[in-house]
């Protein structure tokens, strides 16, 4: 075994993957990154690059709180990764608005953050419904169309490119191995040890996180834990850089850091971002402009189409096998958002050998038995 033997092996090179083996060398281990490499669908260099709080567990108060926990933590995280590497991931937490072109829109939304808030056990934090004339005195440029919408402070975005390439420069440093082109076919384990199949050869751990998105379905049933998860389709569309004039993001646009604005208003059923649906992008760019009508000067410089790593529920999956001690799996859909939660929180757990039930049982994939009962 010599060689290529650690105190954990994390499968997955994307931003949940990253930020758990960042945590995981924080906390001493010796850790290796296994990255299938660019066949892979990479959901970390599509995503929207939110840090969301309004919207997240109605179905699951428990994940609310898990949500406004990592939001809480992100700005010492961030400053963290900058300390380490000098990297400034351009996180900003200004508030966030999810807008409403009707007056029906405006109360279906009202009607959401209601049921949102009303479940027990629900965590307590300012989420707002402002009219017309609160909205545009934090947003001037809104369209006439825009009639109000709901406002969350604890919401805010990064630079998410960013934060990926320093997430591996900050593990590089900490000297994790990282492993690209190591897709992992197969894992057994004996004398103690995980033994990962790749296409590079073996790979030794203790332990073993996987964190490999959507591939998490094939993956985790070797070690006897499950992720049933249902890929959906995502685009995205990007204009040229514009002047300044977005202070708060919307979920479903936002100025980057660099001026760009990014536009993301789809889901679609399948599994390939290989094209992009010109009637898809059409609509999303459409509600944008009567969103806010300057961009309707813009131009588009480019679009892409990007699959969201989901579980069958939309929230998380954080378990350890009870058939292989040693082996975890991570599946969310908000690998940004909860970023701060894997490598401050999750990562330590692994670390010390077991998972807090205090904070991660309510998103054990066992739920699925109990629905699947009745």
């Amino acid at each position: 075994m010599a060689g290529k033997e650690y105190d954990v092996a994390v499968v997955g090179g994307g931003l949940v993957g990253a930020a758990t083996a960042w945590g995981l060398a924080r906390a001493g281990c010796r850790v290796a990154l296994l990255d299938e490499g660019d066949r892979a669908v990479r959901a970390s260099r599509g995503n929207f690059a939110l840090v969301w709080v309004q919207s997240k567990g109605l179905g699951m108060a428990e994940y609310a709180a898990w949500t406004v926990r990592s939001s809480e933590a992100w700005a010492g995280f961030a400053a963290a990764l900058k300390d380490e590497t000098g990297l400034d991931v351009c996180f900003e937490r200004p508030g966030g608005f999810h807008l409403a072109l009707s007056e029906r829109e405006l109360e279906a939304r009202a009607n959401t953050l209601k049921r949102l808030h009303n479940q027990p056990n629900m965590v307590q934090y300012r989420a707002e419904i402002l009219d017309r004339g609160e909205v545009a005195k934090m947003l001037p440029d809104i369209g006439p169309e825009v009639v109000g919408g709901s406002y969350c402070p604890l919401d805010g975005h990064v630079n998410s490119l960013r934060l990926l390439r320093t997430l591996h420069t900050a593990i590089a440093a900490r000297g994790v191995a990282y492993l690209p082109s190591h897709r992992v076919d197969a894992i057994g384990r004996d004398d103690g040890m995980f033994r990962l199949a790749t296409t590079q050869g073996e790979v030794h751990a203790g332990r073993i996180a996987l964190a490999a998105g959507n591939a998490n379905m094939r993956l985790a049933p070797m070690v006897g834990l499950e992720a049933p998860m249902v890929p959906e389709r995502g685009q995205i569309v990007v204009t040229e850089r514009l002047r300044p004039f977005l202070r708060h993001p919307v979920v479903t646009l936002r100025q980057t850091d660099e001026g760009t604005v990014m536009i993301g208003d789809s889901k679609e059923e399948g599994t390939d971002p290989s094209h992009i649906t010109l009637g898809v992008s059409a609509t999303e760019a459409e509600r944008a402009v009567r969103m806010f009508p300057l961009l309707a000067r813009a131009n588009v410089v480019r679009t892409w189409a990007a699959i969201r790593v989901m579980t069958r529920d939309g929230f998380p999956i954080y378990d350890e096998s009870a058939t292989h001690p040693g082996a975890f799996v991570l599946c969310c859909h908000s690998g940004v958002t909860l970023a701060a939660n894997h490598a401050l929180t999750v990562a330590p757990m692994i670390a010390r050998g077991a998972l807090d039930e205090a904070l991660v049982a309510p998103f054990s994939a066992r739920r699925f038995h109990v629905h699947a009962g009745g």
